[in-house]
């Protein structure tokens, strides 16, 4: 209870200081969305020179591409950590939080969390609704909750990777250039895993599992049975990359040398 009191109390601050920059958010919200047009117009542009990728048609792509964008909207509102190692490890504010009375990691996550980007469940969901309304898409009343728990997998995903990263900055002080590459990779998460060679399919799901941010769940709801196993294995997987980053963290906290000479 102390943990979500502290959260509320950080949402609520961040919520006041956003909405005394109007503007800023709005312009922010709208380029944020204009991004999400783009990708989908490419998906658009690609099925305009053909009818099937993969076996895959247009509406099923724009639906995965749709579901990507729930859980991904999630991580980027609350584990926000991409400059995790120039701000908290070479300019030192890592000191800072270690002083807090709360889990590092957490204090992390609620003082750089931009609510702002949840705007992006509500596309992913229009998205959804438009490919799946096209598709004749049926639903029963369990699938909404396993749809949850499949979207909290993913962000789990999302999260758990890119805390495992922030982590290499404990052993390492210099800057790094990890971080926009594997938000590069994340992207690959967005399509069908099989347009892929066996190599990269073997990656997106077992050493950098992006394909259960988007592909693998979207294939449950999509009727693809021959992929329900690893739909049904993404909140598993969510959770333990999540448990592996956290563990990851620990020990680098206590490789932590400060910011002193």
């Amino acid at each position: 209870m102390f943990h979500i009191s502290i959260f509320f109390q950080y949402a609520s601050q961040y919520l006041k200081t956003r909405l005394t920059y109007r503007v800023d958010t709005v312009v922010e919200i709208l380029s944020d969305f204009m991004f999400q047009a783009v990708n989908l117009l490419f998906i658009l542009v690609v099925f305009g020179h053909t009818t099937l990728l993969s076996g895959w048609n247009r509406e099923e792509i724009i639906f995965i591409y749709g579901f990507f964008l729930v859980p991904y909207a999630i991580f980027t509102a609350f584990f926000n950590i991409w400059d995790f190692n120039d701000r908290y490890i070479v300019k030192g504010e890592m000191d800072r939080i270690l002083t807090r009375p709360i889990h590092s990691l957490f204090q992390i996550i609620i003082e750089r969390m931009e609510l702002e980007s949840l705007f992006g469940v509500i596309t992913g969901m229009i998205i959804m609704i438009y490919a799946g309304t096209n598709l004749g898409l049926s639903f029963a009343w369990y699938d909404y909750f396993i749809f949850i728990a499949m979207v909290i997998g993913g962000a789990f995903i999302y999260a758990g990777i890119f805390i495992s990263i922030a982590t290499i900055g404990f052993w390492s002080d210099s800057k790094t250039d990890i971080m926009p590459m594997m938000y590069n990779i994340g992207n690959y998460g967005r399509y069908p895993v099989d347009i892929y060679n066996s190599v990269i399919r073997f990656v997106l799901t077992w050493i950098l599992p992006f394909a259960f941010v988007g592909v693998y769940p979207a294939a449950y709801f999509l009727q693809r049975e021959e992929w329900y196993v690893y739909a049904f294995l993404t909140p598993f997987m969510g959770i333990i990359f999540l448990l592996i980053s956290i563990v990851l963290w620990n020990a680098g906290v206590k490789r932590y040398r400060g910011a002193g000479n």
